[in-house]
Protein backbone atom coordinates (compact mmCIF):
# COMPACT_ATOMS: atom_id res chain seq x y z
CA UNK A 1 0.00 0.00 0.00
CA UNK A 2 1.68 3.38 -1.11
CA UNK A 3 1.67 6.56 1.46
CA UNK A 4 -1.37 8.53 0.26
CA UNK A 5 -3.99 5.13 0.26
CA UNK A 6 -2.17 4.25 3.68
CA UNK A 7 -2.80 8.05 4.53
CA UNK A 8 -6.77 7.97 3.29
CA UNK A 9 -7.54 4.75 5.67
CA UNK A 10 -5.99 6.69 8.55
CA UNK A 11 -7.60 9.51 7.87
CA UNK A 12 -11.31 7.79 7.85
CA UNK A 13 -10.08 5.64 10.84
CA UNK A 14 -8.99 8.53 13.40
CA UNK A 15 -11.92 10.73 11.49
CA UNK A 16 -9.04 12.93 11.21
CA UNK A 17 -6.86 15.25 8.76
CA UNK A 18 -4.46 16.38 11.80
CA UNK A 19 -0.63 16.29 11.73
CA UNK A 20 1.10 16.60 14.68
CA UNK A 21 4.47 18.01 14.57
CA UNK A 22 6.76 16.06 17.32
CA UNK A 23 9.54 18.67 18.06
CA UNK A 24 10.97 18.06 21.40
CA UNK A 25 12.65 21.47 21.40
CA UNK A 26 14.56 21.58 24.79
CA UNK A 27 14.65 24.99 25.30
CA UNK A 28 10.66 24.55 25.23
CA UNK A 29 10.45 21.80 27.76
CA UNK A 30 8.83 22.88 31.33
CA UNK A 31 11.00 22.20 34.10
CA UNK A 32 8.36 19.77 35.71
CA UNK A 33 8.81 17.56 31.81
CA UNK A 34 12.47 18.09 31.96
CA UNK A 35 13.50 17.20 35.55
CA UNK A 36 11.56 13.98 34.95
CA UNK A 37 14.49 13.18 32.48
CA UNK A 38 12.41 12.19 29.88
CA UNK A 39 14.37 11.10 26.62
CA UNK A 40 12.96 12.09 23.25
CA UNK A 41 12.03 8.57 22.27
CA UNK A 42 9.94 8.61 25.55
CA UNK A 43 8.89 12.27 25.62
CA UNK A 44 7.44 11.65 21.85
CA UNK A 45 5.72 8.22 23.43
CA UNK A 46 3.96 10.23 25.81
CA UNK A 47 2.93 12.87 23.24
CA UNK A 48 1.38 9.75 20.51
CA UNK A 49 -0.06 8.05 23.87
CA UNK A 50 -2.19 11.25 24.60
CA UNK A 51 -3.06 11.90 20.67
CA UNK A 52 -3.01 9.20 18.97
CA UNK A 53 -6.64 8.75 18.85
CA UNK A 54 -6.69 12.51 17.31
CA UNK A 55 -3.99 12.41 14.73
CA UNK A 56 -3.63 11.13 10.86
CA UNK A 57 0.15 11.40 11.08
CA UNK A 58 2.95 12.66 12.90
CA UNK A 59 5.80 15.19 11.61
CA UNK A 60 8.96 15.01 13.76
CA UNK A 61 11.13 17.72 12.18
CA UNK A 62 14.69 16.18 11.68
CA UNK A 63 15.78 19.72 13.26
CA UNK A 64 15.06 18.00 16.68
CA UNK A 65 17.06 14.74 16.39
CA UNK A 66 20.45 15.63 14.16
CA UNK A 67 22.79 14.52 17.11
CA UNK A 68 24.07 11.19 18.74
CA UNK A 69 21.48 10.12 20.31
CA UNK A 70 18.98 11.78 18.06
CA UNK A 71 18.35 9.17 15.25
CA UNK A 72 17.85 6.72 17.43
CA UNK A 73 15.23 8.97 19.07
CA UNK A 74 13.89 8.99 15.90
CA UNK A 75 14.03 5.24 14.82
CA UNK A 76 12.15 4.83 18.02
CA UNK A 77 9.76 7.36 17.55
CA UNK A 78 8.73 6.04 14.04
CA UNK A 79 8.07 2.50 15.89
CA UNK A 80 5.96 3.54 18.14
CA UNK A 81 3.78 5.16 16.02
CA UNK A 82 3.49 2.30 13.98
CA UNK A 83 2.63 0.28 16.73
CA UNK A 84 -0.32 2.85 16.69
CA UNK A 85 -1.17 2.06 13.15
CA UNK A 86 -0.39 5.89 12.62
CA UNK A 87 1.91 7.10 9.74
CA UNK A 88 4.85 8.83 9.74
CA UNK A 89 6.02 12.15 7.90
CA UNK A 90 9.57 13.45 8.49
CA UNK A 91 10.34 17.06 7.66
CA UNK A 92 13.71 17.47 6.36
CA UNK A 93 13.87 19.44 3.60
CA UNK A 94 16.27 17.07 1.75
CA UNK A 95 17.56 17.74 -1.57
CA UNK A 96 20.77 17.18 -3.06
CA UNK A 97 22.64 15.35 -6.47
CA UNK A 98 24.06 12.32 -6.97
CA UNK A 99 25.15 10.47 -4.30
CA UNK A 100 24.21 12.65 -1.44
CA UNK A 101 20.82 13.06 -2.52
CA UNK A 102 20.62 8.53 -2.55
CA UNK A 103 22.22 8.69 0.92
CA UNK A 104 19.44 11.27 2.21
CA UNK A 105 16.67 8.89 1.03
CA UNK A 106 17.83 6.10 2.67
CA UNK A 107 15.74 7.50 5.92
CA UNK A 108 12.96 6.27 3.69
CA UNK A 109 14.98 2.76 3.54
CA UNK A 110 13.64 -0.42 6.00
CA UNK A 111 17.55 -1.29 5.90
CA UNK A 112 18.42 0.45 9.42
CA UNK A 113 15.11 -0.51 11.11
CA UNK A 114 11.78 1.50 10.98
CA UNK A 115 11.42 4.06 8.27
CA UNK A 116 9.75 6.70 7.76
CA UNK A 117 6.12 6.76 5.65
CA UNK A 118 7.24 10.12 3.79
CA UNK A 119 9.44 13.42 3.55
CA UNK A 120 9.29 16.74 2.52
CA UNK A 121 12.01 17.97 -0.25
CA UNK A 122 13.29 21.16 -1.19
CA UNK A 123 12.74 21.65 -5.03
CA UNK A 124 15.33 24.40 -5.73
CA UNK A 125 17.81 21.86 -7.24
CA UNK A 126 15.39 20.75 -9.47
CA UNK A 127 14.30 17.32 -10.37
CA UNK A 128 17.22 14.96 -10.37
CA UNK A 129 18.03 16.41 -6.71
CA UNK A 130 14.67 14.72 -5.67
CA UNK A 131 14.78 11.29 -8.14
CA UNK A 132 16.09 9.23 -5.35
CA UNK A 133 12.67 10.04 -2.99
CA UNK A 134 10.59 10.46 -6.17
CA UNK A 135 11.28 6.89 -7.36
CA UNK A 136 10.45 4.90 -4.34
CA UNK A 137 6.70 4.80 -5.13
CA UNK A 138 5.26 3.82 -2.12
CA UNK A 139 6.58 6.93 -0.24
CA UNK A 140 5.14 9.97 0.00
CA UNK A 141 7.08 13.18 -1.09
CA UNK A 142 6.26 16.95 -0.02
CA UNK A 143 7.79 19.16 -1.78
CA UNK A 144 8.27 22.91 -0.56
CA UNK A 145 5.44 24.97 -2.91
CA UNK A 146 4.37 28.36 -0.77
CA UNK A 147 5.82 28.22 2.95
CA UNK A 148 4.24 30.42 5.53
CA UNK A 149 7.19 32.35 6.74
CA UNK A 150 7.16 35.99 6.19
CA UNK A 151 10.95 35.68 4.32
CA UNK A 152 9.30 32.76 2.06
CA UNK A 153 8.25 35.88 -0.18
CA UNK A 154 12.02 36.90 -0.87
CA UNK A 155 12.57 34.03 -3.43
CA UNK A 156 9.16 32.73 -3.86
CA UNK A 157 7.40 35.46 -5.49
CA UNK A 158 9.30 36.59 -7.96
CA UNK A 159 8.25 37.00 -11.08
CA UNK A 160 9.63 34.79 -13.96
CA UNK A 161 9.63 36.14 -17.58
CA UNK A 162 6.94 33.53 -18.46
CA UNK A 163 4.79 35.86 -16.04
CA UNK A 164 4.33 33.30 -13.32
CA UNK A 165 5.52 33.35 -9.68
CA UNK A 166 8.53 31.10 -9.08
CA UNK A 167 6.43 29.10 -6.35
CA UNK A 168 3.31 28.86 -9.16
CA UNK A 169 6.18 27.19 -11.52
CA UNK A 170 7.29 24.83 -8.65
CA UNK A 171 3.79 24.02 -8.08
CA UNK A 172 3.35 22.94 -11.93
CA UNK A 173 6.68 21.36 -11.44
CA UNK A 174 5.31 19.23 -8.83
CA UNK A 175 2.23 18.35 -10.83
CA UNK A 176 4.41 17.09 -13.35
CA UNK A 177 6.73 15.05 -11.10
CA UNK A 178 4.00 13.02 -10.20
CA UNK A 179 5.02 10.39 -12.19
CA UNK A 180 4.03 7.76 -9.23
CA UNK A 181 1.15 9.56 -7.67
CA UNK A 182 3.25 9.90 -4.67
CA UNK A 183 3.50 13.64 -4.46
CA UNK A 184 2.20 16.43 -2.25
CA UNK A 185 2.90 20.13 -1.55
CA UNK A 186 3.69 21.91 1.28
CA UNK A 187 2.07 24.82 1.28
CA UNK A 188 1.20 27.47 3.97
CA UNK A 189 -2.11 28.23 5.84
CA UNK A 190 -1.53 31.62 6.64
CA UNK A 191 -2.45 33.36 3.52
CA UNK A 192 -5.85 31.12 2.21
CA UNK A 193 -6.61 33.45 -1.21
CA UNK A 194 -2.42 32.05 -2.10
CA UNK A 195 -3.84 28.34 -0.73
CA UNK A 196 -6.66 28.72 -2.83
CA UNK A 197 -5.05 29.76 -6.27
CA UNK A 198 -2.10 27.06 -5.68
CA UNK A 199 -5.27 24.15 -5.29
CA UNK A 200 -6.69 25.61 -8.62
CA UNK A 201 -3.35 25.09 -10.04
CA UNK A 202 -3.21 21.51 -8.75
CA UNK A 203 -6.40 20.36 -8.31
CA UNK A 204 -5.80 16.48 -7.87
CA UNK A 205 -2.40 17.07 -5.29
CA UNK A 206 -2.61 16.71 -1.09
CA UNK A 207 -1.03 19.46 0.86
CA UNK A 208 0.08 19.70 3.93
CA UNK A 209 -0.89 22.69 5.43
CA UNK A 210 1.59 23.94 8.19
CA UNK A 211 0.48 26.96 9.70
CA UNK A 212 -2.13 26.42 11.65
CA UNK A 213 -2.08 26.66 15.62
CA UNK A 214 0.95 28.63 16.68
CA UNK A 215 1.41 30.60 13.38
CA UNK A 216 -2.46 31.39 13.56
CA UNK A 217 -2.79 30.18 9.95
CA UNK A 218 -6.80 29.81 8.22
CA UNK A 219 -8.75 26.65 9.63
CA UNK A 220 -11.51 26.90 7.21
CA UNK A 221 -9.08 27.37 3.91
CA UNK A 222 -6.69 24.79 5.41
CA UNK A 223 -9.58 22.24 4.79
CA UNK A 224 -11.31 23.45 2.09
CA UNK A 225 -7.82 24.00 0.45
CA UNK A 226 -5.60 21.22 1.40
CA UNK A 227 -7.23 17.88 0.78
CA UNK A 228 -7.62 16.41 -2.41
CA UNK A 229 -10.57 13.65 -2.99
CA UNK A 230 -10.68 14.13 0.84
CA UNK A 231 -7.06 13.34 1.38
CA UNK A 232 -4.35 15.88 3.03
CA UNK A 233 -2.85 17.13 6.17
CA UNK A 234 -3.09 20.19 8.47
CA UNK A 235 -0.52 20.69 10.86
CA UNK A 236 0.32 21.91 14.33
CA UNK A 237 3.32 21.18 16.26
CA UNK A 238 4.18 23.70 19.22
CA UNK A 239 0.51 24.05 19.41
CA UNK A 240 -0.52 20.29 20.75
CA UNK A 241 2.99 19.36 22.01
CA UNK A 242 3.54 22.80 24.16
CA UNK A 243 -0.18 23.03 25.31
CA UNK A 244 0.14 21.74 28.62
CA UNK A 245 3.45 24.22 29.59
CA UNK A 246 1.04 25.98 31.78
CA UNK A 247 -0.18 22.67 33.98
CA UNK A 248 3.71 21.93 33.62
CA UNK A 249 4.82 25.16 35.27
CA UNK A 250 2.01 24.14 38.28
CA UNK A 251 4.53 20.82 38.68
CA UNK A 252 2.11 18.92 37.21
CA UNK A 253 3.72 16.71 34.14
CA UNK A 254 0.71 14.17 33.76
CA UNK A 255 -1.41 17.47 32.83
CA UNK A 256 0.92 18.48 30.27
CA UNK A 257 0.64 15.67 28.15
CA UNK A 258 -3.18 15.01 28.85
CA UNK A 259 -2.91 18.88 27.15
CA UNK A 260 -1.72 17.65 24.41
CA UNK A 261 -4.43 15.32 23.82
CA UNK A 262 -6.57 17.71 24.22
CA UNK A 263 -5.38 20.18 21.93
CA UNK A 264 -5.36 17.40 19.43
CA UNK A 265 -8.55 16.77 19.51
CA UNK A 266 -9.63 20.57 20.19
CA UNK A 267 -7.86 20.99 16.45
CA UNK A 268 -9.29 17.97 14.80
CA UNK A 269 -12.86 18.80 15.67
CA UNK A 270 -11.93 22.75 14.46
CA UNK A 271 -11.09 21.34 11.06
CA UNK A 272 -14.04 18.35 10.91
CA UNK A 273 -16.67 21.25 10.97
CA UNK A 274 -15.10 21.87 7.16
CA UNK A 275 -14.72 18.51 5.95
Amino acid sequence: MDFFDRLADRIVAADSVVSVGLDPDPDRLPDAVADADLPRWQFNRRIIDATHEHAACYKPNAAFYEDADGWRALRETIAYAHGKDVPVLLDAKRADIGNTARQYATVLSEDHGPAADAITVNPFLGRDSLEPFLQRAEKGVFVLGRTSNPGGADLQNLELASGEKLYERVVHLADRWNDNGNVGLVVGATNPEELEAIRELVPDIPFLVPGVGAQGGDVEAAVEHGLADGVGLVNSSRGIIFAGEEAADRGDPEKFFEAAGRSANQLKDQLNQYR
